[in-house]
């Protein structure tokens, strides 16, 4: 399949997902005051963030393999995610406390997304040093991911042991991943993060595709890429901590979209970033229709992104071997 097509198909994808998501119940939310009450307060801000979120992650991650020179680096796999809920935790934890609820609620809007973009980025840079001391080895880098994640979850599971009773079945649930924690408040704050990193970090396409080659090769073609990989890293963490500070942490999405998308129009980031955006988005708009659907209740996001980006991710590895035989090299 060529890359426009693929990237029209990618669209036509998304928007079809978008529309089914719009009228699953009919057009009675056009006609029915109450049903316009419940499309406009619940059911559209979680479509927006499915859109931001699965967007978000899905092109950081794709961005962050390349950077990283590692087909394995996802936020949630290589601990920046963690850091980014490390962070939330603090704040939802000791701010609850510390604060009266009702002073709390009005500034956790603005307090969460800047204590997530530091967690997130915080653990960007150890991942990027830690890559780099090692020579991008994708085994170390992996191995490296999974102690940061492990530190951040024990500080969190401490945490949970002091924290009040009535704040710990809320913070479980959000650490899990949800799109029902939004309103047009947090929303307000978050989709301009996110779309103009979003936008800035699919610009740089063009740079990612010469550090295929490392870091020297990208040198002759005019490109800094120690600049480079700071501003990526930078825009990464900004989605990332965004994301969580929003809907929490979620699985699987970055491993899986960027994966399948480089498979469909091969390995030019200026049609991968914004392909991956797409079907990103499209994916977790999915989930959130099957949640709806299947469920009496709300059921996390991992769990649905997990349960339906496994498989698919076991079969894309069975099409491509390569990234298997490429990862046992390094």
């Amino acid at each position: 399949m060529s890359q426009r097509k693929t990237i029209v198909s990618s669209f036509i994808l998304f928007t079809f997902v978008v529309t089914l998501f719009v009228f699953a119940d009919g057009l009675a939310w056009m006609n029915i005051d109450i049903e316009q009450h419940i499309f406009i307060n619940i059911r559209l801000p979680v479509l927006l963030t499915a859109i931001a979120v699965g967007g978000a992650i899905s092109i950081s991650s794709a961005a962050l393999q390349i950077l990283l020179r590692n087909p394995l680096a996802d936020p949630g796999i290589i601990g920046i995610s963690a850091g980014a809920s490390l962070m939330a935790t603090l704040v939802l934890l000791t701010g609850s406390v510390a604060l009266l609820p009702s002073v709390f609620d009005s500034v956790t809007y603005y307090i969460l997304p800047i204590a997530c973009f530091i967690g997130a980025l915080l653990s960007s840079f150890i991942i990027y040093a830690l890559a780099r001391k090692l020579q991008a080895s994708i085994s170390a880098v992996i191995l490296a991911g999974i102690g940061i994640s492990t530190i951040a979850g024990a500080i969190i599971g401490w945490l949970f042991i002091y924290a009040p009773p009535q704040s710990i079945k809320n913070l479980s649930f959000w650490l899990m991943g949800s799109l029902h924690n939004t309103n047009f408040t947090s929303l307000a704050v978050a989709l301009p993060i996110i779309c103009i990193s979003g936008a800035l970090l699919i610009r740089q396409g063009r740079k990612l595709n010469c550090l295929y080659l490392g870091g020297a090769s990208a040198q002759l073609k005019g490109v800094d890429p120690i600049q480079l990989e700071r501003k990526i890293l930078f825009l990464a963490a900004l989605l990332v901590g965004t994301s969580v500070s929003i809907a929490g942490s979620i699985a699987f999405i970055g491993l899986l979209i960027p994966h399948f998308v480089r498979q469909l129009v091969g390995h030019d980031n200026r049609v991968v970033l914004p392909v991956s955006a797409l079907m990103g988005a499209s994916l977790l708009i999915i989930t959130a229709l099957i949640n709806e659907w299947l469920f009496d209740m709300i059921v996390p996001v991992s769990m649905l992104t997990a349960t339906i980006g496994g498989p698919l991710f076991i079969y894309s590895l069975l099409k491509q071997p390569s990234v298997l035989t490429n990862a046992n090299r390094d």
